[in-house]
């Protein structure tokens, strides 16, 4: 299913890099362990794993899983043979995310040019703080998130690539709250008012984490209320911000969602612009998962408005399958206010008399030092699907559902036979909030598939079906059905 890292040259076979079937010229014992665990990774993971004939997990219990793996650390060394079987454990025991019936979660499935570029960015370790380190990297983070940039409509702007979503609202927050506060950065919390931030009921709980991250609190996050599709109200918006300034607090910070995670529900962006607008405040778009129907000529209408924010935060590793983890934040900002946030100006690493242009040293952008390159797994699969692809790959998600919802969570409840034409008994909510969690009980110890369940405001436990992966096809469309009927069939 997949060659590995061949030089791109009309040289003979032998100079395949890592012939998966010969060991490697060097012969020492780290290089072969090596090797041998590529092996275990193309059979168990990459073969098996995403191959419908195979179970998506073989569960086991805490205790049992525990002494399996052997997960002890000891003083001395254990034979390569042994560390062999503790890989192979690892590869068994896994859940398989890049498993086809695998819809737990909004990420899952694989692709292989993403998978080529994690693989390398392993091997070449490199940090992404200085062009003297990463030459190859800082040049093509910005070509990245160049081009994920004018996708939303911006011409010029910053951005960096953080370790997930949660992390690039935070950042949009703390960015945020500098521009409106520059001295918060040598003055901390002591002389600033009360601050609020706005967000869907719907959000992302990392909004509130931000909050109580950044010391703002989680008291002044403002819930503003959402239409019956899940989407934020801006007349309710607009009402809660007002009376924030009657009662002598500072509002700052609006976050709207584009994608909510149960729902899949995309807020009005125009509308909240307005608002925005109205009240000078800070608008962020957490597109982490929708973000990528901005590829889609037929569905980028659903992040209408889009490029009114002042920022964005968007994870490849969703729809677009490019591997945990992948997520940017996008800026519209020009004036360098990334950098100002941010930068301690560490004199062992962003030294201002280097040979080369210093804005290249995008490190002091970061509150992180070490930083992983996550740019080259979505670099090398935009080259070689291309936009198109891309676009081709969100519609084919949409696609799979008839009818067609907003987006591609499907949420739902399924009915026991002995409880259909029931609806009118008392303890009926009580009972229906028990059917998920059995189902899913039975189709982890079975590891036929993965969906997951949960409640929401007044709804009782539901299943969301999230599925965006490109090896899903109708029949597993079709088995899923018939596999939560088979589960629940006696409940």
């Amino acid at each position: 299913k997949i060659q590995l890292l061949r030089e791109s040259t009309d040289e003979p076979e032998s100079h395949i890099l890592c012939d998966l079937n010969e060991p490697l010229v060097d012969h020492t014992e780290g290089q072969l362990f090596l090797n041998d665990t590529f092996k275990i990774i193309m059979e168990e993971v990459l073969c098996k794993g995403t191959d419908i004939k195979h179970k998506v997990c073989e569960w086991k219990e805490p205790k049992e899983l525990a002494l399996l793996l052997d997960l002890e650390l000891r003083a001395t060394g254990e034979p390569q043979h042994r560390l062999l079987q503790r890989v192979q454990d690892v590869a068994k025991y896994s859940i398989k995310t890049s498993h086809p019936r695998f819809m737990n979660q909004q990420f899952g499935g694989v692709d292989y040019h993403a998978l080529a570029g994690r693989f390398l960015t392993e091997a070449l370790n490199t940090n992404l703080y200085t062009y003297e380190v990463a030459p190859v990297f800082v040049l093509m983070e910005a070509e990245v998130l160049r081009g994920l940039r004018q996708l939303v409509g911006w011409t010029e702007g910053d951005g960096l690539f953080c370790p997930g979503g949660s992390a690039s609202n935070m950042y949009a927050m703390n960015i945020a709250r500098y521009q409106h506060f520059p001295e918060v950065k040598s003055q901390g919390l002591c002389g600033l008012p009360r601050l609020n931030i706005f967000t869907s009921s719907d959000s992302h709980y990392s909004v509130k984490k931000g909050a109580a991250f950044l010391g703002i609190g989680t008291d002044n996050v403002i819930i503003v209320e959402v239409d019956e599709g899940g989407r934020m109200i801006p007349d309710d918006l607009d009402e809660k911000i007002t009376l924030a300034k009657s009662q002598g607090a500072v509002p700052f910070f609006v976050s709207c969602t584009s994608g909510t995670t149960v729902r899949g529900a995309f807020d009005p962006l125009d509308l909240i612009a307005d608002v925005c607008e109205k009240h000078k405040l800070w608008m962020h778009v957490d597109a982490a998962w929708g973000g990528s129907v901005l590829f889609s000529k037929q569905h980028s209408h659903l992040l209408k408005g889009v490029y009114r924010a002042n920022s964005v935060s968007w994870n490849p590793h969703k729809m677009l399958v490019a591997g945990l983890q992948c997520s940017a934040l996008l800026l519209q900002d020009t004036t360098d206010l990334l950098r100002k946030c941010h930068s301690a100006n560490a004199t062992y690493l962003f030294q201002q008399d280097k040979f080369y242009d210093l804005n290249l040293d995008v490190g002091d952008k970061s509150v992180q030092c070490s930083r992983k390159v996550d740019c080259l797994k979505l670099w090398l699969m935009w080259k070689a699907v291309g936009s198109i692809g891309f676009a081709e790959r969100v519609d084919k998600a949409f696609n799979q559902y008839i009818p067609q919802p907003e987006f591609v969570n499907v949420c739902f409840w399924f009915i026991p036979p002995s409880m259909r034409g029931k609806e009118g008994m008392a303890d009926y909510q009580d009972r229906l909030a028990k059917v998920a969690p059995v189902i899913k009980e039975r189709m982890m110890k079975q590891g036929t598939m993965m969906v997951g369940y949960q409640p929401l405001g007044n709804k009782v436990n539901f299943f969301r079906m999230v599925v965006f992966s490109p090896l899903l096809t109708q029949k597993d469309m079709d088995f899923f059905l018939d596999e939560i009927e088979r589960l629940g069939k006696d409940l």
